[in-house]
């Protein structure tokens, strides 16, 4: 079963930047995209630069280093969405950021 983690306050992460925080063993990118926060895996999938530290622009993160841009919604990359960085479920709740996290017992499960 998966469950919900806080990370950080909605406060914490200024309007149009993202930042990466630890959770349960992996860095996690929460960005903070046109009043919404999403989640996804801090490290680009290309050459492992920090995500939280791209440019964030129309529902996308670009990575500092060589510009790979995601989609935040889904983790698509925009020149060939079948790469993907991983996306996790965001909930406010009062002014905490909670994301969603698989247990380890979850891994590698299709339910």
């Amino acid at each position: 079963m998966a469950h919900f983690v806080a990370v950080a306050s909605v406060h914490d992460i200024p309007a149009g930047q993202g930042k990466a925080f630890p959770v349960e063993g992996r860095m996690i990118a929460i960005f903070h995209d046109q009043g919404d926060f999403k989640a996804m895996d801090d490290f680009c999938p290309h050459m492992g630069a920090s995500l939280a530290e791209g440019f964030i622009e129309k529902g996308c993160v670009a990575c500092p280093w060589h510009a790979w841009r995601f989609q935040l919604s889904d983790g698509a990359w925009l020149d060939n969405p079948k790469i993907k960085a991983t996306v996790y479920p965001v909930r406010v709740v009062g002014d905490r950021i909670e994301v969603e996290i698989a247990d380890k017992t979850d891994a590698g499960s299709t339910t």
